[in-house]
């Protein structure tokens, strides 16, 4: 690993809009030299971020110190992320196309690290096998020449089972010590706290985009997301504020096809083997430069009771589009003509 004297130039220039997060010199100093750290050690523990700095001579700093202003200062993180969305809006005005805000999930896998904040051991459904891992709810936002960050918020895990669990295998009939009974009633306590704090990933995706919206940030950007996120609180917060959203769904979702609740993948292998002329050609080209070609359709449908899984039972009609290209996608919206009407 080689030695940092400083925080570089670039990164200097970036920390500088948010110094005022920072209550002092010295401590924004530390966070400054820990963020190039992340940014360009090999290793990004804050042991070995600090084992690269070169102090000036006399004012070597302990990694103690540098702990204590990274991680446990009286800056606030809520504070830091609207300073840094207000930043990024600079960038985000009219003249780079269509902005669009995609509020996702993941899974940052911790395999060595189970005592890392968020951390559970739970099934991954992607790797098919029981991980470790932090569920994550992130929000960026686009246009055609660049891609910015808007927010992150790891899930803190649900652990009420397991709780649950151990006061009922603790439970007596009687206490006789007021120490045990004591020590019960903060057991309980929290229990109910922890069960009160859980969010799922739908809500905290939800609390996010309210955030957004209420900065006023970022007024003509639309919304992006897929069926992990997509509820019916989290499409009309978004319709109330008078913009458009597109949702990514399973092709295993029903829609009423002809009176008919069917499959939305039976219904585009069936257009496609006897009416091919309903699918439009589209090009569009990806921010790589590269052409690419597709055939869409699109019909407002009614969704099934099979969408309660999502989150929105008994909708209006929406617009379902099926687009084949290197491979079936389905998004979901809701009807822009507003009567319904096939386009």
């Amino acid at each position: 690993m080689f030695p940092m004297a400083g925080v570089p130039p670039t990164i200097a220039n970036g920390m500088k809009n948010y110094r005022e997060v920072f209550c002092r010199d010295a401590g924004f100093e530390h966070v400054s030299r820990y963020v190039s750290g992340l940014a360009l050690s090999e290793n990004k523990t804050l042991q070995a971020i600090h084992a690269q700095q070169v102090w000036p001579e006399g004012k070597e700093v302990s990694r103690r110190a540098m702990h204590a202003a990274v991680f446990e200062a009286g800056w606030s993180n809520e504070e830091l992320m609207i300073k840094h969305r207000a930043e990024v809006s600079q960038d985000h005005q009219a003249g780079r196309g269509r902005e669009v805000i995609a509020v996702d999930w993941t899974q940052a896998h911790h395999e060595r690290g189970p005592r890392i904040h968020g951390v559970k051991e739970a099934y991954d459904y992607v790797e098919r096998r029981n991980s470790l891992f932090q569920t994550v709810v992130t929000a960026t936002i686009s246009n055609r020449e660049l891609i910015d960050g808007l927010a992150v918020e790891v899930q803190t895990p649900n652990f009420s089972e397991q709780e649950l669990e151990y006061l009922c295998m603790t439970r007596k009939e009687s206490y006789t010590e007021m120490e045990a009974v004591e020590k019960r009633l903060v057991e309980l306590l929290s229990y109910q706290r922890n069960r009160l704090a859980y969010r799922k990933r739908t809500e905290i995706a939800a609390e996010i985009v309210r955030q957004i919206e209420s900065e006023e940030q970022f007024p003509k950007a639309d919304y992006a997301f897929d069926n992990g996120v997509l509820t019916l609180d989290l499409t009309k917060l978004i319709e109330s504020k008078n913009k458009h959203w597109v949702s990514e769904i399973e092709c295993s979702r029903h829609i009423n096809w002809e009176g008919q609740w069917r499959r939305v993948d039976e219904v585009d292998e069936e257009l496609r083997a006897r009416h091919p002329e309903s699918y439009r050609r589209i090009k569009a080209k990806g921010r790589d430069g590269e052409e690419r070609q597709y055939w869409v359709f699109t019909k407002a449908v009614r969704p099934g009771a099979h969408w309660s899984r999502a989150g929105i039972p008994r909708l209006p009609k929406q617009r379902v589009s099926v687009t084949n290209g290197a491979e079936t996608q389905v998004t979901i919206t809701y009807d822009l003509s507003g009567k319904g009407q096939e386009q």
